[in-house]
């Protein structure tokens, strides 16, 4: 025996779905134990995925945060991929969450939507959430969105976006509790919607 213990499986929730309304709906989530999760909030959630942006994408996104939110500027261009406005913070008794309402930029069609990063009390420990909601990409266009925007949003940005969730609270359960995770990802149904 070499001493070294396989890595874990953990299990990371997905669903993207496109609403009724022509607007996106994703989420992803994992529940870690509660020994893993002590001092995470959803503005470390936050920071640590800014990081990660950058880091995912070797530089070519930047993540730049502004006296009115935060941009996803292209290699640090003024021009930005997605403009959020400034965090709202809410916090309830088992549940805190932050949310950037999307304000703009080049990659959706109107400032609507919000991505949220949420941590909750859940069975069996700590669920840590990202939800992007109520977004309007412009690949998509306005409604009715057809077949081939259809498909080309989802093998290009929900693709996208789905991965670099997924591999980022992989990263994140490696961080918090220092074992290496395997990643598998479960479908849940959260939305009725068609799905991406």
């Amino acid at each position: 025996m070499n001493g070294t213990s396989p890595p874990v499986e953990q299990l990371i929730a997905c669903q993207q779905v496109l609403m009724d309304d022509s607007t996106v709906f994703s989420i992803q989530w994992m529940t870690m134990p509660e020994s893993g999760v002590a001092g995470v909030t959803p503005d470390l959630l936050f920071d640590r995925y800014l990081a990660y942006i950058r880091r995912f994408t070797r530089s070519l996104v930047r993540p730049k945060v502004t006296d009115n939110g935060v941009e996803f500027r292209l290699l640090g261009l003024p021009v930005s991929l997605i403009s959020f406005a400034s965090p709202v913070r809410s916090e309830e008794e088992n549940r805190a969450s932050l949310s950037l309402p999307i304000s703009g930029g080049l990659l959706v069609l109107a400032g609507q939507g919000a991505l949220s990063f949420l941590v909750e009390e859940a069975a069996g420990g700590v669920r840590l959430t990202l939800r992007l909601a109520h977004s309007r990409p412009l690949l998509l266009g306005s409604a009715p969105v057809s077949p081939l925007r259809k498909f080309l949003y989802r093998f290009t940005q929900a693709h996208i976006h789905k991965v670099v969730t997924v591999r980022f609270l992989a990263r994140l359960y490696r961080q918090l509790t220092g074992c290496a995770a395997r990643a598998r990802v479960v479908p849940v149904r959260v939305c009725q919607g068609e799905e991406l």
